[in-house]
């Protein structure tokens, strides 16, 4: 068994440990991982599609609006340079480019940004027993299962985007019940596929209600966040739900041992530190 206050003390007291270090690990990872942009990145696409999809004046708008960033005045590009019939062209030039820019950086999230998950969880796992450092961070990248961990972990993604399509409790069910894989692989590198999203599904049998009740209790850090324009976010709030997981985690993987869903050869524990 397990309660909120218990994890939130455990986790409050691995934070401060190693407060300056977790932050930045924190911040690194969730950089890394889109976590940052996400806002930013749908409305943009939003608004080109609007662009595109518009009549010639809102199609010279954003044209007028885009070359204004170089110092341009608006009317002279409209009047002297595109004129109404090439605004829609420029448009949807435009709209390529944003389109070109969105893929690039799924691309770098699926190669890239998911290993630092991984590594992340890694880091909190480590930093939960003990003060450790952030080269745990890079972990996804050299523990020698590099390509399965990116197809592990794409999967996980696509199969919950693929499930919040259809119905969006069922995607969010599905999100909890995917919880654990990338701690499972941050553990043991070398687990198969399989084995990894069935672990995290019966690992989070009976615990997803529990676990979404977790996430809510973090509303008020949430909002305190937004209201300070991310400061308290980077500085103690993303810390704070990243090292209570790692001690979810931790409390699962020992539910799973005692209950013999999982081997101690399948989640082996803590590794030895990186070498320098």
């Amino acid at each position: 068994m397990w309660t909120r206050g218990e994890l939130k003390e455990r986790g409050k007291a691995a934070l401060h440990r190693n407060y300056w270090i977790v932050v930045l690990a924190t911040l690194v990872v969730t950089a890394l991982t889109g976590g940052f942009s996400n806002t930013a990145g749908n409305g943009s696409l939003q608004d080109g599609s609007n662009a595109v999809a518009g009549n010639g004046d809102a199609s010279a708008t954003l044209m007028q609006m885009l070359f204004s960033l170089f110092g341009v005045t608006g009317d002279m590009i409209y009047k002297k340079l595109i004129g109404p019939v090439y605004a829609g062209m420029y448009a949807s030039f435009l709209l390529i480019l944003i389109m070109i820019v969105i893929s690039a950086g799924l691309l770098f999230r699926i190669f890239v940004g998911n290993l630092f998950e991984v590594g992340g969880c890694r880091f909190y796992e480590e930093n939960s027993e003990h003060k450790t450092r952030i080269a745990w961070i890079i972990d996804g990248f050299r523990n020698g299962a590099y390509l399965r961990n990116v197809v592990t972990i794409f999967l996980r993604d696509l199969y919950t985007l693929l499930w919040m399509l259809c119905l969006i409790i069922p995607g969010i069910v599905k999100s909890y019940e995917y919880k654990m894989i990338p701690y499972i692989l941050a553990e043991n590198p070398q687990i198969s596929r399989k084995r990894a999203f069935e672990l995290s599904k019966q690992m989070m049998d009976g615990q997803k209600g529990d676990a979404f009740v977790l996430d809510l209790s973090f509303i008020g850090w949430e909002f305190l966040s937004f209201i300070t324009l991310g400061i308290v976010q980077i500085f103690y709030v993303g810390p704070y739900i990243n090292v209570t997981w790692a001690e979810f985690y931790k409390v699962m993987r020992e539910n799973a041992l005692e209950s013999g869903i999982a081997t101690r050869e399948e989640l082996p524990g803590l590794q030895k530190e990186i070498d320098e």
